[in-house]
């Protein structure tokens, strides 16, 4: 497939040069390129974790508006 990419001059020219090092053409060295970094990424993202779901568990406490009120049912009344 035919495509038009932006690349950064000193990438590019870089690029360029260690394919000709290589002697290969450059759309191959980018091909590599590219495939390495799909693999690369295929082996460290794994799968994704299962979303986990909460479950609220109803207490039996009753609702407080005082804090104080809360102390006392746990502390006792005698915590003053």
């Amino acid at each position: 497939m035919k495509t038009t990419l932006e690349i950064p001059d000193p990438i590019f020219r870089r690029a360029k040069s260690v394919a000709a090092e290589r002697g290969v053409a450059l759309r191959v060295f980018i091909t590599e390129a590219v495939e390495e970094k799909l693999a690369a990424a295929s082996r460290t993202s794994g799968p994704k974790p299962k979303p986990f779901k909460v479950t609220p568990i109803p207490m039996s406490l009753p609702p407080f508006t005082k804090v104080e009120d809360l102390l006392d049912l746990l502390e006792g009344p005698d915590r003053r």
